[in-house]
Formats: structure tokens, C-alpha cells, sequence
């Protein structure tokens, strides 16, 4: 029997599969599979590893994930309070930083492992590993130092302090992060994730003026990355566009994989990208709440007819909203799974 891991590794290495891997992120959703209020539902480990398991079995879809919530990280920095919605990702809600002598006094964890707040995803990957380990890819979110800050100040104040220093502030805390980063995608790697998503807002000129990206931030991804490798890890910019990009980046960095924004061109991003790494076409998901299941079905094949040639694709979702009515995530897979069965070996 096919499974996702042998998809993405075909995919990876350009042959052929029975069809192209194919990536839905369910999160929040977890939840309501489990019929539990959020807070309940991200209290504990096995909640979310239970709704991860049974959500793929039931879509069928080639992965599965350790995240909780993007605010998990500010949790590992000292955040004490979270806001919990009842249809979407608890935020936020007391920033670590909010002078700059708290940027001097920022500890990082030795071991994130060992970090209390680390505990329940542990838990939950042990599960993840355990069940679905070698069969399913099993991903976690790391957030960059360059956009880490944003969830420690707020982004308005880490845009200030970036655009207009003091640099040696900024600075500190970009090594600081750094050292997060590099701490944090370790203990997932030693914990069974096979994916890493390297979530970057700052790796985009839809943040960043091109001057700025390429003084700026691709030296701090080289920061974060170089040390600890690029095995599994996935470029993503947070749903901004980097086709723009895609050259330097991989050139500079040599990651295996792009998650495209879906404002990107697929069949643009794919000619910039070619056979040296997996490009994933990315459906904008918010369009999913709204749509009519046949908008749904046209969306997937325009996609697949853009990025499939040539093989070395993948397709994917954004984290999709709570709302989206559970037709429409039928109608997007179902469409994924059969057009994306006539898969192509890569080109030369």
C-alpha cells in the first residue's frame, strides 16, 4: 500500500506515484472532530493527536500535525496569556517584550524539550510517531527569527524596531531568536517531525523592500538554518508571495521545498524553481467558506493543470479556516486525489 510518505518522497525525487502528495492542514477543526471547545481541545496532547489521526483517516490526505497554535512559541518565551476565540487560534494576549531592557532580559530555554510548555506537544508527537511514523508526514511549524519578535511585541512595534532601530536592540533580539529557532527545530526533529516548516513573513518583499531582504534577511536565515541544516524544512512566508525571491533563496539557502503563496503564480514559481526542489501550489483557503463546491473543483484543476507538468509538485492548503463547510474540503481533496493521479517523472 502507497503511503503519504512514499507520495512526497516520489514527489521529491521527481518520480512517478500513483498521485501527486497532497497536504490539508486541519487545525482548529481538530476541536469540533473531537466535539470540545478549543481551550479544552489544546489542553492536552492527545486531544490533538486524536483529531489529527481521525481527521486523516477520514480525508485521506498525506499528513498530519504537531502544531498547536503559532502561539505556542511565545508561550516557550515567558507569554503567560492567551486569548481563546471559539471558532479560530487562541492569540496572544500579554506580550513578552514591551520595552527594550525586556529584549536584555530575554532567556532563552537551554532545552526546549525539557520546557513545561513544551510538554503537551511532545506528547502529542510521541503519538503522531507511534501510529502514523514512516507512513504519514508528520509537520511542525517553526517560526523564523526574523518574524518570531512579532509575537513576543506585536508586529506593529517589532516593525519599528526593525525599520528604525536601535540596531544594536535589534539585533540582540534577532540572536536571540536565532537561538530559539535553532533550539526549537531541534527538539521537533528529535521528537519524529519529518517537516519543518520554516515560516517566514520577513522572507517575502511583500513585508520587506528587496534592498532590505536581501541586507537583512536572508543573512538571518542563513543564521537560523545553517547550523542545523535544511533536511525537511519547507519555505513558507506566512501566505505572502515569493516568487520575487524564489532565485536568491535558493541559491543562498538550497532548501528542498516552496510552499508558494496563493497570490504566487504557480506556473511561474514552478519555471523559477524547476527540478531543484518540490514546488506546492497553495489554494487560497479563506475562498473556501464561500465557494460553491463546482468553484471549489475548477480552483484544484486550474492549480494541478499549472503546477503538475514536469512533475516535483504538491498541493496544499493554508491553516483553513474553522468555517469552512465540510463539503467544500471533500470537494477540494476528492478533485486533488483524482486529478493528481497522472503524475509525471521530472524533466531534465
Amino acid at each position: 500500500m502507497i503511503t503519504g510518505m512514499d507520495r512526497l518522497a516520489a514527489a521529491i525525487q521527481g518520480k512517478k506515484s500513483d498521485r501527486i502528495p497532497v497536504f490539508c492542514n486541519l487545525i482548529d477543526q481538530g476541536a469540533k472532530e473531537l466535539g470540545m471547545p478549543l481551550k479544552e481541545y489544546y489542553s492536552n496532547g492527545e486531544n490533538v493527536a486524536e483529531a489529527q489521526l481521525k481527521m486523516r483517516e477520514r480525508f485521506g490526505y498525506d499528513n498530519v500535525w504537531s502544531l498547536f497554535y503559532v502561539g505556542k512559541e511565545a508561550e516557550l518565551l515567558g507569554c503567560k496569556e492567551l486569548i481563546y476565540a471559539k471558532d479560530g487560534p487562541p492569540n496572544v494576549a500579554d506580550f513578552v517584550i514591551k520595552t527594550h531592557d525586556d529584549i536584555h532580559r530575554l532567556e532563552v530555554p537551554d532545552d526546549i524539550s525539557a520546557h513545561p510548555a513544551f510538554q503537551e506537544t511532545l506528547k502529542c508527537l510521541r503519538i503522531l510517531k507511534s501510529e502514523v511514523g514512516g507512513k504519514q508526514a508528520i509537520c511542525a511549524y517553526v517560526t523564523a527569527s526574523m518574524t518570531l519578535p512579532a509575537l513576543l511585541m506585536g508586529m506593529d512595534r517589532w516593525m519599528e524596531l526593525f525599520m528604525l532601530g536601535p540596531a544594536s536592540v535589534r539585533d540582540e533580539l534577532l540572536e536571540k531568536c536565532s537561538d530559539f529557532f535553532r533550539k526549537e527545530i531541534t527538539a521537533y526533529r528529535n521528537a519524529g517531525a519529518d517537516v519543518c516548516v520554516y515560516a517566514n513573513a520577513f522572507g517575502s518583499t511583500d513585508f520587506v523592500p528587496m534592498r532590505l531582504f536581501r541586507e537583512l534577511s536572508l543573512p538571518q536565515m542563513e543564521k537560523d538554518l545553517k547550523p542545523v541544516g535544511i533536511d525537511g524544512v519547507v519555505y513558507y512566508c506566512g501566505g505572502a508571495r515569493m516568487n520575487a525571491v524564489l532565485e536568491q533563496v535558493i541559491d543562498r539557502l538550497g532548501i528542498g521545498a516552496y510552499y508558494l503563496s496563493p497570490l504566487d503564480n504557480i506556473s511561474e514559481g514552478k519555471k523559477i524553481i524547476g527540478n531543484r526542489a518540490l514546488t506546492c501550489g497553495v489554494i487560497n483557503d479563506i475562498m473556501l467558506i464561500g465557494w460553491t463546491m463546482q468553484e471549489v473543483r475548477d480552483e484544484v484543476r486550474r492549480m494541478l493543470d499549472a503546477g503538475m507538468p514536469g512533475g516535483k509538485f504538491l498541493f496544499g492548503t493554508l491553516v483553513m479556516p474553522y468555517n469552512i463547510p465540510e463539503e467544500n474540503i471533500r470537494a477540494m481533496l476528492e478533485t486533488a486525489y483524482e486529478y493528481g493521479a497522472c503524475v509525471e517523472e521530472a524533466t531534465s
